[in-house]
């Protein structure tokens, strides 16, 4: 059962309910002497105490996205050495198909030696002999910290939050990619640093990986990045740093824009890696940022985003921002800002093409 599914939080609830049923048609009937029914009875209130916390636990997990899955909570794959598990040779991939339609790999990548979960999903009709010849724009999806590429799946109504809108026709059919953004553990908001090139993971390797297996329009007009929260923040800052990848990405809640130094502790290397430093610096690249937030965030106060648009006035980029008048730093809030952010990506990458 899943962490993060409905079934799994009504169990929860059903159990409880039933430890306090127990413990109040048990507390008069515990056999034995006055130390063994006090002991019962303390027993009985600390699981109803246990199961009520479980319980609300589990609803703030669902509403934050704190953690998508088991392996997720429980540490099973994301430690330091994860980059050296067993896997695949370096730039090659099988994927597999899961039950919900999307296509997974556990992948190494040339470039940067790491190795993580890379799942993509292709929207309907992409298998169809008559679209053999289409190639599609390609939408990497970056979740927060902590978390995983299912976060989207599991959280974050992808890919049907997609499919509603093209079905609407406010939004491109998108190959949707969601790569892990700190393979082996360590959150370096998706920048290069000395130890880890997770910069070279989501800008070389993943995307070599998308390339060369799936039917996707040449970048950087036809590749473009949404992320929630640290993903936001890498969403925000990729685009800048790799004008010739994605050429369009779409923040919700980010992160600083001007970087967390308990991440990059290096001051040199936490400001060359922030968004606010990159488009102070950028020279009339091609590159459009669309930054989402509400005016209830701390954790993403709406004023970063006005000084965000103001730094970016005169360098050519282009900068669309929203604030919501409410709404917390989760999913609930970041699916409602699908429609504008789904439909301006669409505005700035190329539709599906038929190149012959």
């Amino acid at each position: 059962m899943e962490l993060t599914s409905t079934s799994f939080l009504v169990t929860l609830i059903a159990v409880t309910a039933l430890v306090m049923l127990l413990a109040l048609l048990l507390w008069n009937r515990v056999p034995g002497p006055g130390p063994v029914r006090w002991a019962a009875r303390v027993l009985m209130i600390a699981l109803c105490q246990l199961t009520a916390i479980c319980v609300v636990a589990t609803w703030i997990n669902g509403s934050y996205g704190l953690y998508a899955s088991w392996d997720d909570l429980l540490g099973r794959g994301t430690g330091e050495n994860a980059s050296a598990m067993t896997g695949p040779p370096l730039g090659r991939a099988k994927f597999t198909r899961g039950s919900d339609g999307t296509l997974g790999t556990y992948f190494r990548g040339s470039h940067s030696k790491l190795a993580g979960q890379v799942i993509v999903w292709t929207p309907p009709g992409y298998d169809d002999p008559a679209a053999a010849g289409t190639r599609l724009p390609v939408l990497m999806l970056l979740h927060g910290y902590p978390g995983s590429p299912r976060s989207w799946i599991d959280l974050g109504s992808m890919p049907g939050g997609l499919e509603q809108l093209v079905q609407l026709g406010t939004a491109h059919p998108f190959i949707l990619v969601m790569p892990e953004i700190y393979p082996g553990g360590v959150n370096t908001d998706c920048s290069d640093t000395p130890q880890r090139k997770i910069a070279t993971w989501l800008t070389q390797d993943v995307p070599d990986l998308v390339a060369k297996n799936f039917r996707t329009l040449p970048e950087p007009k036809g590749w473009g990045l949404m992320g929630v929260s640290t993903g936001a923040f890498c969403a925000a800052k990729l685009p800048l740093q790799y004008p010739k990848v994605f050429r369009a990405g779409a923040a919700l809640d980010p992160d600083p824009l001007t970087g967390d130094a308990e991440v990059l502790p290096d001051p040199a290397l936490r400001e060359r890696n922030s968004p606010m430093w990159l488009v102070r610096h950028a020279k009339a690249a091609d590159v459009g940022l669309f930054l989402a937030t509400s005016a209830q965030d701390k954790d993403s106060p709406p004023r970063q985003l006005a000084a965000f648009a103001k730094a970016a006035q005169g360098t050519g980029v282009r900068v669309k921002t929203l604030v919501r008048p409410s709404g917390g730093h989760n999913f609930q809030t970041w699916t409602g800002m699908y429609p504008e952010a789904l439909g301006w990506l669409s505005t700035e990458l190329s539709a599906p093409a038929n190149p012959s």
